[in-house]
């Protein structure tokens, strides 16, 4: 059900009395993580708390991406799995801090770290793996290169580099055919 369809419901809430409102209020965001968090940040944190949830998430795709490096068992479905938890670590940065920088710089830098080159035979169980992470990785890249279209010249032009570095990566792996596909440009 949603507020906007009522109308008298929403008319009604906001003639509650101020304390009865709060209550409510409050009831609501215990509920939710995502609001509560995002409150918190919103409403106590600074520009510092920011920078500092940001090195965090790096510190956070360095020390997962090392161990997955100096696994002895590294293969596409390991690199696929660590893919989608970091990917849905910066997920949650943004739904708290909104900040499309910071999200669009931590995304780039884990698709620049991530190993995506496996040579696992198409007879292997693994193959299938390796296909998912090469679709995977190109959509995520396709995805942040269009919220990127959407900052200010002047931080575009900061991550130009680290973005061309991504889209080499990108093209000089098996990952170009699908790159391809989706019309991932070679460079900006």
């Amino acid at each position: 059900m949603l507020l906007s369809e009522h109308k008298a419901l929403k008319l009604e809430i906001k003639s509650l009395p101020e304390k009865e409102k709060d209550k409510l209020l409050l009831r609501l965001i215990a509920k939710d993580k995502v609001l509560n968090e995002h409150l918190h940040f919103k409403l106590l944190e600074t520009a510092e708390d920011l920078i500092l949830r940001q090195e965090q998430l790096y510190e956070l795709i360095e020390n997962e991406v090392e161990s997955l490096l100096i696994s002895r068992k590294v293969n596409s479905k390991e690199t696929l799995l660590k893919l989608r938890k970091l990917n849905g670590s910066i997920n949650h940065h943004f739904k708290v801090t909104k900040d499309l920088n910071s999200e669009i710089e931590l995304r780039i830098h884990l698709l620049n770290r991530i190993p995506i080159d496996f040579n696992e035979s198409v007879l292997s169980s693994l193959h299938k793996f390796n296909e998912k992470l090469s679709v995977y990785f190109v959509r995520t890249a396709v995805s942040t290169l269009n919220k990127y279209s959407k900052l200010h010249e002047d931080l575009q032009f900061d991550l130009q580099a680290p973005i061309n570095n991504l889209l080499n990566k990108i093209y000089s792996n098996k990952t170009a055919a699908i790159a391809e596909t989706l019309n991932l440009p070679k460079a900006l």
